[in-house]
């Protein structure tokens, strides 16, 4: 416990939080693993991917335009960040990062729904609904844990720089090839491709590897155990629908490179 000490805050005082660490982070990493296994949320490619004994059953759920489930799903978690700063006005430089930083992905991610993707099919609501409440709570989570450790010591060793170099390295690369996704299709065409360029020539998923750079940035930035757990939680989760991703195009592409991983470049 010494050893973690130098490297995070001790929990808060708060039965809530430290509940929720558990928690949340329990069920999207849960999540992340039926993933792998083949049960899907309902967006993007696998948007309508089910089996024989629940097609009737997704066929009766009420579906909107890919576009504004995007925006449902990041929407909430950017107002979060931003009414964060109305309710905490005098924070230290710890809390300042963190509200700017979560603010700033989530704002992104919204002018990338608005400008720079390409649809071709709907979401579910209830899919969109599930995501959107696991980035609202957990940015406001990450934010108030923050706020209840202000009264505790702080770490030893601080990670504030390194967090602020992996959000920024995230956030750029993110970006990057989620731009060169839209890329992928010209004007009209809404089927599926193999993405190239950038990281895409060795993994299929380097947007989900940079999302989760952002997201130990956060960790970072915070020391928190809730936001640690919480970024590792989300790690499964992408790298779940990484493998999920990779065996899609597999399957629709004989001439998938079989080099291109799903995650980690040459391992995974």
């Amino acid at each position: 416990m010494n050893t973690l000490s130098a490297f995070l805050f001790s929990p808060p005082p708060s039965l809530f939080v430290n509940v929720m660490t558990v928690v949340s982070s329990a069920v999207v990493a849960v999540i992340g693993l039926s993933e792998a296994r083949g049960t899907h949320l309902q967006y993007s490619k696998f948007w309508n991917t089910s089996n024989s004994a629940t097609k009737s059953s997704n066929s009766e759920q009420l579906r909107i335009s890919s576009r504004l489930g995007m925006l449902l799903l990041y929407t909430p978690a950017a107002l979060a960040g931003a009414m964060s700063f109305w309710f905490f006005p005098n924070d230290d430089w710890r809390i300042l990062l963190l509200k700017s930083a979560l603010t700033l992905h989530f704002f992104k991610r919204d002018f990338e729904v608005l400008f720079v993707h390409k649809y071709s099919g709907k979401m579910v609501l209830d899919s969109a609904i599930l995501i959107s409440l696991s980035y609202f709570s957990s940015t406001a989570l990450m934010i108030y844990t923050q706020q209840l450790s202000k009264a505790l010591p702080e770490p030893s060793i601080d990670l504030k720089n390194i967090g602020i170099g992996l959000f920024l390295v995230g956030i750029t690369g993110n970006m990057y090839h989620h731009y060169l996704l839209s890329q992928t299709r010209k004007k009209g065409e809404t089927g599926y491709k193999i993405p190239k360029g950038g990281l895409f020539n060795i993994v299929i998923c380097p947007h989900y590897l940079c999302e989760i750079t952002v997201y130990f940035g956060f960790a970072l930035i915070s020391q928190t155990l809730y936001s640690l757990c919480f970024a590792i939680a989300t790690a499964i989760y992408l790298g779940g629908r990484s493998y999920a991703t990779r065996k899609w195009y597999v399957s629709k592409f004989d001439d998938f490179p079989p080099h291109i991983k799903a995650l980690i470049p040459f391992l995974f």
